[in-house]
């Protein structure tokens, strides 16, 4: 099954998640099907935090993969913030 999640990157204290495209039997930062965003809690101000492909989110789930609660919630967020 293809599932919609994070996938954690950057150094110790620093993180930067991918938003990532990936078989649900691979590992957490391993291989995976396609990049779809980025997500930096970290970012300096200023500095963009969360960026979205929302077409291919919309593609991957409409062709039945399954988003993760905190994938869910950070495209509940850049939604808010694009039609704002």
């Amino acid at each position: 099954m293809v599932v919609i999640r994070l996938a954690r990157g950057g150094s110790k204290k620093r993180p930067f998640y991918n938003v990532v495209a990936a078989d649900s039997r691979n590992r957490r930062d391993g291989r995976f099907i396609e990049r779809v965003g980025f997500y930096n809690p970290v970012a300096n101000e200023g500095q963009e935090n969360l960026r979205l492909a929302l077409d291919r989110v919309k593609y991957w789930a409409d062709n039945g993969a399954q988003v993760s609660p905190a994938v869910s919630r950070l495209v509940k967020a850049f939604s808010a913030k694009a039609a704002a």
